[in-house]
C-alpha cells in the first residue's frame, strides 16, 4: 500500500481484516491532506447536474458508513461520525436562484430536500445568516482526524505494518523508497495527489486547499449543530462543529502545484466569508490555520480499480476522500479477493480516461 491518508489506511485496515498482509508505505501516516480535512460526508450537497456518477458512488459509501463507523470503533476506535445533517445557505436572492437549481436537480434524481425560511433556519441554527436554505438530513460528517487515529491503531490491532518512507516508483515484486525497498505481491495506489508521479495512467492533479479551526469563547454564540455550507462571492465556504466545540472552516480551492504553506488571502477570504454566514463567528479563538493538497481527477470521480500487472488504484478522491474511504476500502478488497465490487465502482475504472 503505498499511501497513508484516509484512503490508504482505510483499504490497510479492511485488506488486513480480510487477512492479507499489508504494509503501508508512507512517510507520515494519518497526515496530509486527510488531517486538514473539514470532514463532510456530502454526496448530496456537493452535487451537480453532470456530475451523477460522483453522485451515485458517494451515496454508495455513506450507505456503507454507520457500519464502517461501528466496525472501527470496536476495532480502533471512535472515528466521531456526526448524524446532524447539513445546511446549504443563500446569503442573498441570487444565491436562493442556485439553491433552487440545486433542489430541483435532486428531486429529478429522486433525492428529498427540505426548503427552509431564513427565519426558520434561525431557529434551528440560531446566528446562522440567510435568506433561504436547504436542510439535507442525510449528508453527515466526521471528526477527520478521530478517523485517522482510529484507522491508525485498527491497521495495528490487525497487523499491519508501516515503514515510514516516501514511495520513488514500483518494479515487479517491490516499491522502490528514498532508503531502499519494500518487498511486495500486490501494489495499490493510494498516494492521493502524488499519485500520479506512480503511474501514468492516473491523471491526478494537486488542488490547494486551506482551512481554519476555530474555537468559541464564552462570550460568543456555540457553533451551529449541523454543517452549514454557502457560496460567498462565488467561493464555496463550509463550517463543520466538531464534538469538543470547535469549528472547522474551509475551503479555499485554487492550482498551486504542491505548495502546502497557507496564504494571508486564503484565510482573509475564509474569515470574510465565515462571518457573512455566521457573524459570531468574529469572537471566536483562532487555533488553527492549516493547508493540503486535494488529489483532483479531470472528471471529479476516483481512480479505483485494477491497473494489470498486480497494481491497483485507490486516488483522485478530488473533495470526497473521507466519503468515499468504505466504498473505496470494499472495492479493492473485492478486487482482492476476486470478487464483486460494490455498486457503481465501474464508473471510476482508472483506464476511463487513457494515459497521459
Amino acid at each position: 500500500m503505498i499511501g497513508g491518508g484516509v484512503i490508504g489506511l482505510s483499504v490497510a485496515w479492511r485488506a488486513a481484516a480480510a487477512g492479507h498482509d499489508v504494509t503501508v508505505v508512507d512517510p507520515a501516516p494519518g497526515r496530509g491532506a486527510s488531517w486538514v480535512a473539514g470532514g463532510m460526508l456530502a454526496p448530496v450537497t456537493e452535487a451537480w447536474p453532470g456530475e451523477e456518477a460522483g453522485l451515485h458512488l458517494g451515496e454508495e459509501s455513506l450507505r456503507r458508513w454507520p457500519s464502517f463507523a461501528a466496525e472501527l470503533t470496536a476495532d480502533g476506535g471512535d472515528p466521531g461520525l456526526s448524524m446532524a445533517g447539513t445546511v446549504v445557505a443563500a446569503l442573498d436572492r441570487g444565491d436562493a436562484d442556485q439553491l433552487g437549481v440545486l433542489a430541483e436537480y435532486l428531486a429529478s434524481v429522486g433525492r428529498a430536500v427540505e426548503s427552509v425560511t431564513g427565519r426558520q433556519l434561525r431557529a434551528l441554527e440560531p446566528g446562522v445568516n440567510a435568506v433561504r436554505a436547504l436542510l439535507v438530513p442525510g449528508d453527515l460528517a466526521v471528526d477527520n482526524r478521530k478517523l485517522l487515529r482510529a484507522l491508525h491503531a485498527a491497521g495495528v490491532r490487525r497487523g499491519v505494518k508501516f515503514v515510514d518512507d516516501e514511495a520513488t516508483g514500483i518494479e515487479p515484486g517491490r516499491v522502490r523508497t528514498l532508503a531502499g525497498e519494500v518487498p511486495c505481491d500486490v501494489v495499490v495506489i493510494a498516494a492521493g495527489a502524488r499519485s500520479g508521479r506512480l503511474h501514468p495512467a492516473l491523471a491526478v492533479r494537486p488542488l490547494k486547499g486551506e482551512i481554519l479551526r476555530l474555537r468559541a469563547r464564552r462570550t460568543s454564540l456555540p457553533p451551529p449543530s449541523r454543517t452549514v455550507r454557502a457560496v460567498v462571492e462565488g467561493r464555496p465556504v463550509y463550517l463543520v462543529p466538531r464534538a469538543d466545540g470547535e469549528l472547522v472552516l474551509g475551503a479555499t480551492q485554487y492550482e498551486a502545484g504542491f505548495d502546502e504553506t497557507v496564504s494571508a488571502r486564503g484565510v482573509r477570504e475564509l474569515l470574510e466569508g465565515a462571518e457573512r454566514i455566521f457573524p459570531s463567528i468574529d469572537e471566536y479563538e483562532l487555533v488553527e490555520c492549516a493547508a493540503g493538497l486535494r488529489a483532483a481527477s479531470a472528471d471529479t470521480v476516483p481512480f479505483v480499480g485494477e491497473l494489470g500487472d498486480g497494481l491497483f488504484a485507490a486516488t483522485g478522491h478530488h473533495r470526497n476522500g473521507l466519503l468515499m474511504a468504505p466504498v473505496t476500502a470494499d472495492a479493492i478488497v473485492a478486487l482482492l479477493d476476486g470478487t464483486a465490487p460494490p455498486p457503481h465502482v465501474e464508473a471510476a475504472n482508472p483506464h476511463r480516461l487513457g494515459e497521459k
